[in-house]
Protein backbone atom coordinates (compact mmCIF):
# COMPACT_ATOMS: atom_id res chain seq x y z
CA UNK A 1 0.00 0.00 0.00
CA UNK A 2 1.37 3.25 -1.22
CA UNK A 3 1.46 6.55 0.99
CA UNK A 4 -1.34 7.98 -1.62
CA UNK A 5 -3.52 5.10 -0.60
CA UNK A 6 -3.14 5.62 3.07
CA UNK A 7 -3.85 9.31 2.60
CA UNK A 8 -7.28 8.85 0.64
CA UNK A 9 -10.70 9.93 2.63
CA UNK A 10 -11.91 7.49 4.67
CA UNK A 11 -15.44 6.67 2.75
CA UNK A 12 -18.33 5.90 5.43
CA UNK A 13 -22.27 4.95 4.31
CA UNK A 14 -24.88 5.52 6.88
CA UNK A 15 -27.80 3.57 6.37
CA UNK A 16 -31.00 4.23 9.03
CA UNK A 17 -33.50 1.27 8.00
CA UNK A 18 -36.75 2.10 9.52
CA UNK A 19 -40.47 1.87 7.76
CA UNK A 20 -41.97 4.79 9.75
CA UNK A 21 -39.32 7.36 9.36
CA UNK A 22 -38.51 6.87 5.80
CA UNK A 23 -42.30 7.37 5.17
CA UNK A 24 -42.33 10.48 7.45
CA UNK A 25 -43.91 9.69 10.23
CA UNK A 26 -41.26 10.55 12.39
CA UNK A 27 -37.72 12.01 11.95
CA UNK A 28 -34.89 9.62 11.67
CA UNK A 29 -32.26 9.94 14.33
CA UNK A 30 -30.12 7.21 13.22
CA UNK A 31 -28.25 9.34 10.34
CA UNK A 32 -27.75 12.58 12.73
CA UNK A 33 -26.45 10.53 15.78
CA UNK A 34 -23.83 8.63 13.52
CA UNK A 35 -23.04 12.11 11.34
CA UNK A 36 -22.49 13.38 15.01
CA UNK A 37 -20.28 10.72 16.56
CA UNK A 38 -18.27 10.03 13.61
CA UNK A 39 -17.53 14.28 13.47
CA UNK A 40 -15.71 13.82 17.06
CA UNK A 41 -14.48 10.35 17.22
CA UNK A 42 -12.13 10.98 13.82
CA UNK A 43 -9.29 13.07 13.29
CA UNK A 44 -8.48 12.11 9.73
CA UNK A 45 -10.88 12.59 6.93
CA UNK A 46 -14.04 11.53 5.90
CA UNK A 47 -16.82 11.64 4.03
CA UNK A 48 -20.25 10.32 4.15
CA UNK A 49 -22.97 8.99 2.01
CA UNK A 50 -26.20 8.45 3.62
CA UNK A 51 -29.79 6.11 2.70
CA UNK A 52 -33.09 6.30 4.07
CA UNK A 53 -34.57 3.35 3.43
CA UNK A 54 -38.08 0.85 4.80
CA UNK A 55 -37.78 -2.33 6.22
CA UNK A 56 -37.41 -4.09 3.18
CA UNK A 57 -34.71 -6.57 2.39
CA UNK A 58 -34.12 -6.12 -1.09
CA UNK A 59 -34.18 -2.18 -0.48
CA UNK A 60 -31.33 -2.87 2.20
CA UNK A 61 -29.11 -5.38 0.15
CA UNK A 62 -29.23 -2.79 -2.58
CA UNK A 63 -28.30 -0.32 -0.55
CA UNK A 64 -24.95 -2.23 0.77
CA UNK A 65 -24.16 -3.22 -2.56
CA UNK A 66 -24.34 0.24 -4.02
CA UNK A 67 -22.15 1.54 -0.91
CA UNK A 68 -19.90 -0.66 -1.47
CA UNK A 69 -19.53 -1.30 -5.00
CA UNK A 70 -20.52 2.00 -6.58
CA UNK A 71 -19.73 4.87 -3.66
CA UNK A 72 -16.85 2.62 -3.00
CA UNK A 73 -17.10 3.18 0.87
CA UNK A 74 -14.50 1.12 2.81
CA UNK A 75 -17.26 1.33 5.85
CA UNK A 76 -20.89 0.71 5.90
CA UNK A 77 -23.08 1.60 9.37
CA UNK A 78 -26.72 0.58 8.94
CA UNK A 79 -29.01 0.96 12.22
CA UNK A 80 -32.28 -0.55 12.47
CA UNK A 81 -33.99 -4.06 11.71
CA UNK A 82 -32.01 -5.97 13.56
CA UNK A 83 -34.58 -7.65 16.62
CA UNK A 84 -37.01 -10.77 16.42
CA UNK A 85 -39.74 -8.41 14.68
CA UNK A 86 -41.21 -10.36 11.43
CA UNK A 87 -39.90 -6.96 9.81
CA UNK A 88 -36.42 -6.58 11.04
CA UNK A 89 -34.66 -8.08 8.22
CA UNK A 90 -31.39 -5.95 8.31
CA UNK A 91 -28.77 -8.95 8.89
CA UNK A 92 -30.13 -11.25 6.67
CA UNK A 93 -29.87 -8.66 4.29
CA UNK A 94 -26.10 -8.14 5.23
CA UNK A 95 -24.99 -11.74 4.85
CA UNK A 96 -26.92 -11.78 1.40
CA UNK A 97 -24.34 -9.27 0.11
CA UNK A 98 -21.52 -10.71 2.15
CA UNK A 99 -18.18 -12.53 1.38
CA UNK A 100 -16.98 -12.63 5.09
CA UNK A 101 -18.36 -12.83 8.24
CA UNK A 102 -16.84 -11.19 11.00
CA UNK A 103 -18.85 -12.67 14.34
CA UNK A 104 -16.70 -11.13 16.98
CA UNK A 105 -18.45 -7.72 16.62
CA UNK A 106 -21.79 -9.14 16.74
CA UNK A 107 -20.67 -10.72 20.14
CA UNK A 108 -19.25 -7.55 21.49
CA UNK A 109 -22.22 -5.34 20.77
CA UNK A 110 -24.24 -7.35 22.50
CA UNK A 111 -22.21 -7.70 25.72
CA UNK A 112 -22.02 -3.76 25.39
CA UNK A 113 -25.91 -3.73 25.70
CA UNK A 114 -25.90 -6.03 28.12
CA UNK A 115 -24.52 -4.10 30.56
CA UNK A 116 -27.67 -1.86 30.17
CA UNK A 117 -30.38 -4.13 29.45
CA UNK A 118 -31.78 -7.66 29.43
CA UNK A 119 -33.24 -7.41 25.60
CA UNK A 120 -29.57 -7.06 24.17
CA UNK A 121 -29.58 -10.55 23.94
CA UNK A 122 -33.06 -10.41 21.59
CA UNK A 123 -30.15 -8.19 18.98
CA UNK A 124 -29.48 -9.82 16.18
CA UNK A 125 -26.19 -7.29 14.70
CA UNK A 126 -24.02 -8.85 12.38
CA UNK A 127 -20.70 -7.69 11.00
CA UNK A 128 -19.40 -8.59 7.32
CA UNK A 129 -16.78 -7.89 4.92
CA UNK A 130 -18.16 -7.08 0.87
CA UNK A 131 -15.20 -7.82 -1.34
CA UNK A 132 -15.47 -7.48 -5.33
CA UNK A 133 -12.04 -7.51 -7.22
CA UNK A 134 -10.41 -4.99 -6.31
CA UNK A 135 -12.23 -3.29 -3.55
CA UNK A 136 -13.54 -4.38 0.40
CA UNK A 137 -15.79 -3.33 3.20
CA UNK A 138 -16.61 -3.46 6.64
CA UNK A 139 -20.06 -3.53 7.02
CA UNK A 140 -21.61 -3.13 10.58
CA UNK A 141 -25.77 -3.86 11.89
CA UNK A 142 -25.57 -1.20 14.68
CA UNK A 143 -28.60 -0.64 17.11
CA UNK A 144 -31.30 2.42 15.95
CA UNK A 145 -31.23 4.57 19.61
CA UNK A 146 -28.50 7.66 19.61
CA UNK A 147 -27.54 6.62 23.33
CA UNK A 148 -27.10 2.82 22.60
CA UNK A 149 -25.34 3.52 19.51
CA UNK A 150 -22.95 5.66 21.01
CA UNK A 151 -22.13 2.94 23.96
CA UNK A 152 -22.09 0.61 21.32
CA UNK A 153 -19.09 2.63 19.42
CA UNK A 154 -17.17 3.98 22.56
CA UNK A 155 -17.81 1.23 25.10
CA UNK A 156 -18.46 1.55 29.11
CA UNK A 157 -16.00 4.03 30.75
CA UNK A 158 -16.21 4.84 34.32
CA UNK A 159 -16.78 8.43 35.90
CA UNK A 160 -13.54 9.56 35.16
CA UNK A 161 -12.96 8.10 31.87
CA UNK A 162 -11.11 4.97 32.02
CA UNK A 163 -12.18 2.27 29.66
CA UNK A 164 -13.93 -0.66 31.42
CA UNK A 165 -15.80 -2.41 28.55
CA UNK A 166 -14.09 -1.95 25.24
CA UNK A 167 -16.23 -0.39 22.17
CA UNK A 168 -16.47 -1.92 18.84
CA UNK A 169 -14.88 0.82 16.99
CA UNK A 170 -11.79 0.37 19.14
CA UNK A 171 -10.93 -2.49 16.39
CA UNK A 172 -12.20 -1.15 13.06
CA UNK A 173 -9.42 1.22 11.95
CA UNK A 174 -7.01 -2.22 12.19
CA UNK A 175 -9.46 -3.97 10.23
CA UNK A 176 -9.89 -0.95 7.39
CA UNK A 177 -6.29 -1.35 7.14
CA UNK A 178 -6.15 -5.13 6.79
CA UNK A 179 -8.59 -5.03 3.85
CA UNK A 180 -7.04 -2.17 2.29
CA UNK A 181 -8.80 0.85 3.15
CA UNK A 182 -6.93 4.30 4.33
CA UNK A 183 -5.36 5.12 7.52
CA UNK A 184 -8.29 6.01 10.32
CA UNK A 185 -6.98 7.94 13.22
CA UNK A 186 -8.79 8.92 16.09
CA UNK A 187 -9.65 11.81 18.37
CA UNK A 188 -8.27 9.56 21.83
CA UNK A 189 -10.38 11.39 24.31
CA UNK A 190 -13.99 9.69 22.16
CA UNK A 191 -12.13 6.46 20.86
CA UNK A 192 -8.50 5.10 20.69
CA UNK A 193 -8.36 2.40 17.85
CA UNK A 194 -5.89 -0.26 18.32
CA UNK A 195 -3.49 -1.12 16.36
CA UNK A 196 -0.56 -3.90 16.73
CA UNK A 197 3.11 -1.84 17.65
CA UNK A 198 3.90 -3.22 13.58
CA UNK A 199 1.21 -1.59 12.39
CA UNK A 200 1.17 1.96 13.75
CA UNK A 201 1.79 4.91 11.46
CA UNK A 202 3.85 7.53 12.61
CA UNK A 203 1.71 10.89 12.20
CA UNK A 204 2.74 13.84 10.29
CA UNK A 205 2.95 15.99 13.27
CA UNK A 206 5.27 13.88 15.13
CA UNK A 207 7.66 14.08 11.83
Amino acid sequence: MTTTDLDRPLRIGLVSVSDRASSGVYQDQGLPALESWFSSALSTPWVMETRLIPDERPAIEQALIDLVDQARCHLVITTGGTGPARRDVTPEASLAVATKEMPGFGEQMRQISLHFVPTAILSRQVAVIRETADHAALILNLPGQPKSIKETLEGLKDADGKQLVAGIFAAIPYCIDLIGGPYIETNEAVCKAFRPKSAIRVKKSDV
